[in-house]
């Protein structure tokens, strides 16, 4: 019952879930090219909505966790870091499981790595390339343009860091991408 320990420790739970049963699902459904084509009903895109787990006496698929657990209760825009779609757009999983003691860290430095990778954010010229994550959840990263490239700023290593205050003194258009291939060795 995760309900019996404090929210740091609740946090790395549904964290390790979610990514457990991701990964539970893409090896259960191996050879996949990608997630989108994984699901129990012949019209859905993606596992999402799957009771994949029973807590409490309660089934429960990803989007509850992600949804109704951990964007409502912690309202940590790091958290999209942590939690792992099994895509090469996505976030690296972690090779360690969260825990209380851990937990603030391996955010800092899932936000760090995945920020400063091109999967999230590339500047090229003018032009801002950004991970579709950051607009399918808009308001967790601020709800605009300005406040999700402060977030982004956060954690952007200098010379990203720079690109980014270079873009927001003269703002275009951002324009987002997403690559949902499995994300396996090649």
């Amino acid at each position: 019952n995760p309900l019996t320990h404090n929210k740091q420790q609740q946090k790395a739970y549904w964290i390790n879930l979610y990514n457990a049963l991701t990964v539970k699902l893409v090896l259960d459904n191996y050879p996949a090219t990608s997630i989108l084509w994984l699901g129990d009903t012949f019209f859905s895109i993606g596992p999402w909505d799957d009771e994949l787990a029973t807590i409490n006496n309660k089934a429960i698929s990803l989007n509850d966790i992600e949804q109704n657990i951990l964007r409502p209760i912690w309202k940590d825009p790091r958290i999209h870091y942590a939690i792992n779609c099994a895509s090469y757009g996505c976030p690296n999983l972690s090779t360690q499981a969260f825990t209380a003691k851990n937990i603030e860290q391996q955010l800092n430095t899932a936000a760090t790595s995945f920020i400063n990778h091109p999967r999230a954010v590339t500047v090229s010229g003018e032009d801002l390339i950004l991970s579709d994550i950051y607009s399918w959840y808009d308001e967790d990263f601020g709800n605009n343009e300005n406040d999700l490239i402060e977030h982004l700023k956060l954690f952007a290593k200098p010379k990203l860091k720079q690109a980014l205050i270079t873009f927001q003194q003269n703002p275009e258009d951002i324009d987002y991408d997403y690559d949902w291939r499995l994300n396996q060795p090649q």
